[in-house]
């Protein structure tokens, strides 16, 4: 005997679409250019989150490194795929679930450091020179990518509460 689906059919799998798009937006947002910062007028970077990260570790800032990777592309994958067994109702049970919302919880407060670690990467790959920063749009596709996330996020636990009464 099967229990019934934490989500209703019709909103998890436009959820799931949905989640399919975040994480499509969430890669190219990775590894597109978000900008080119500009010295002295001849010298031109261009750089992505991943390719910033990597900057970073090359550079031997590896605080920065651990914090901008984790944050940027270890929790939102985490976070995806929490989603993803959510909404594709793959909860073994009502304890699950709470455990898998709980979690989303704990994350979601650290969901608008995203923000911040693109403002990071920003100052850190400025080095201080007289430069000028020219924004892509690879900012944009993670920027939409991290809020269609927070959307999904928020629509899952409200039908979750909504199934629970």
């Amino acid at each position: 005997m099967s229990e019934a689906p934490i989500l209703p059919h019709r909103q998890a799998e436009l959820l799931w679409w949905l989640l399919v798009l975040a994480s499509i937006l969430l890669a190219i947002g990775l590894v597109s250019p978000m900008l080119t910062l500009t010295r002295f007028v001849f010298f031109e970077d261009s750089f992505s989150v991943l390719s910033g990260i990597v900057e970073l570790f090359k550079t031997g800032r590896y605080g920065l490194f651990v914090i901008i990777a984790l944050f940027s592309i270890v929790l939102p994958v985490l976070k995806i795929a929490v989603l993803f067994r959510l909404v594709g109702n793959q909860a073994e049970s009502p304890q699950q679930v709470k455990r898998y919302l709980h979690l989303m919880h704990e994350y979601g407060r650290w969901s608008m450091l995203d923000v911040l670690v693109v403002a990071i990467l920003i100052v850190t790959v400025k080095l201080g020179a007289i430069a000028s920063i020219e924004i892509h749009a690879g900012l944009y596709v993670f920027g939409a990518a991290v809020l269609l996330i927070m959307f999904i996020t928020q629509r899952v636990v409200k039908l979750t509460d909504d199934s629970d009464s």
